[in-house]
C-alpha cells in the first residue's frame, strides 16, 4: 500500500490545501495520506492563528488520514530545515511526497531543487 506525505502548517487551512488532499485521493485511491504538520509555532516563530488541535482535526475532514507533529526545532528552524526533517520523518513510513508549487513544470521545480 502507498502512503503519501505532505509537510505542512495549514494556518489555516484552506480551498488549495483541501484541493491537494483531494488530488492525492483521487491519485491514490488506496493511500493512506500522512500529514506532518507544525505544531502552534510555525516557520519564522510566529504563533499559529488556530491551535494545533483544531488544524489537524480540520486536515482529518478534509481527507488527511493521520496528522502528526513536525518537532518545533524543524517547525522554527529555516524552510530548508523545515523541508528537510520533515522529509527525514516522513521517508521512515512513507512511499511517496506530495507537496505544492507555484508552478507545474518539472523541469524548472528540478532546476530550483538542485540549486
Amino acid at each position: 500500500m502507498k502512503t503519501i506525505g505532505i509537510i505542512c502548517e495549514y494556518n489555516p487551512l484552506h480551498l488549495g490545501h483541501k484541493k491537494q488532499l483531494d488530488m492525492v485521493k483521487q491519485a491514490f485511491p488506496e493511500g493512506g495520506i500522512v500529514c506532518l504538520m507544525s505544531g502552534n509555532f510555525v516557520q519564522r516563530g510566529k504563533p499559529a492563528i488556530v491551535d494545533k488541535s483544531i488544524r489537524a482535526k480540520a486536515a482529518v475532514m478534509a481527507g488527511a488520514d493521520l496528522v502528526l507533529e513536525l518537532p518545533v526545532t524543524a517547525a522554527l528552524s529555516s524552510a530548508e530545515g523545515f523541508a528537510a526533517e520533515g522529509v527525514r520523518i516522513l521517508s521512515h513510513f512513507c512511499t511517496h511526497l506530495c507537496f505544492g508549487a507555484e508552478t507545474a513544470d518539472p523541469g524548472t521545480l528540478m532546476h530550483t531543487a538542485k540549486a
